[in-house]
């Protein structure tokens, strides 16, 4: 098995490079924002090496940083999600991107991927929200009241709050961002707060 590539950039094709390794030229699948960040021909790139056998065929797929190809690993194990799915996702979406946006539900950012509709982005999310927190550069309280909101288990006025936000234009992970800034700025008192002085604390939060 294949687990990295050292060598020179031979060609890009629509979705490959042939990169060469001491003579021998590798053809490596990769997602769309990779095969940009890679090099011109003729310079030195190094890739991260996801290895496909089947009775058919060797396959191989590169990977910029570790962190893509975990993504592409977890992704996959999603029923209706196969390579060129998953290489979709990660030329929409930036690992930690990705994190984020199943960490807080955000269905409407996996759906830009080509090939994944609103069914199976729900489905993405749901399978996958316990383990994104451990990618996502994000605030565990956020991740937390996203979920609650979710599941429509958060206080109300906190729902209200978000809801608020939203009605105004502001992008659901914005408002929940928001409020989630608000609440750990109140401290004890988060939990006697009005509906209406966290749309102000949240509002402010926007502002800065």
């Amino acid at each position: 098995m294949i687990g990295k590539l050292k060598g020179i950039v031979d060609s890009y094709g629509e979705d490959f490079v042939i990169l060469d390794v001491n003579g021998v030229g590798y053809v490596v699948h990769c997602s769309a924002r990779t095969l940009q960040r890679l090099p011109k021909p003729g310079e030195a790139t190094d890739l991260a090496i996801e290895t496909h056998v089947r009775e058919d065929m060797i396959r191989l797929y590169g990977f910029r940083v570790d962190a893509e190809r975990e993504w592409f690993r977890l992704l996959q194990t999603v029923q209706g999600v196969g390579t060129r799915v998953a290489l979709g996702v990660l030329s929409v979406l930036e690992p930690a991107q990705l994190a984020t946006a199943i960490a807080t539900g955000d269905k409407g950012a996996v759906a830009r991927a080509p090939g994944v509709g609103p069914r199976l982005a729900a489905r993405l999310v749901a399978e996958l929200k316990d383990k994104a927190p451990a990618f996502a550069p994000i605030d565990p309280a956020l991740i937390a009241l996203t979920g609650a909101v979710e599941d429509r288990t958060a206080p109300q006025p906190v729902a209200d709050a978000i809801s608020a936000l939203v009605n105004l234009g502001y992008a659901q992970i914005q408002a929940s961002a928001a409020i989630a800034a608000a609440l750990k700025g109140l401290g004890e008192e988060a939990g006697r707060v009005e509906a209406k002085t966290l749309i102000r604390l949240g509002l402010r939060e926007l502002a800065r």
